[in-house]
């Protein structure tokens, strides 16, 4: 298994707009990667916005980069984010 933890860098004052477009691209995750475990948006007590994502295999990560909804989602996120997301790569031990 393989998990994500995404930094996001939300520009403020855009939060609400991030978390709209944002919830939007977890249903169609959960929706249509069934090689997707877990997509969830979390928060942290500064404000600082994280993803952490869980895949059965890493051809269901990279796959999930090339979804119609993923690539889709995209342009909807100019102007809500300040800087490209942090993304940490983790393999998976025990669950």
């Amino acid at each position: 298994m393989i998990a994500v933890i995404a930094r996001l860098h939300v520009a403020e004052g855009k939060e609400a707009a991030f978390e709209a477009h944002m919830s939007n691209l977890i249903d169609q995750v959960r929706a249509n990667e069934p090689g997707n475990q877990m997509y969830s948006m979390c928060r942290d007590e500064d404000g600082n916005y994280l993803m952490l994502e869980l895949y059965d295999t890493q051809e269901d990560l990279d796959a999930h980069g090339k979804t119609e909804h993923f690539r889709a989602a995209g342009p909807g996120f100019a102007g809500l984010m300040t800087a490209a997301p942090e993304i940490e790569r983790l393999q998976v031990i025990k669950q």
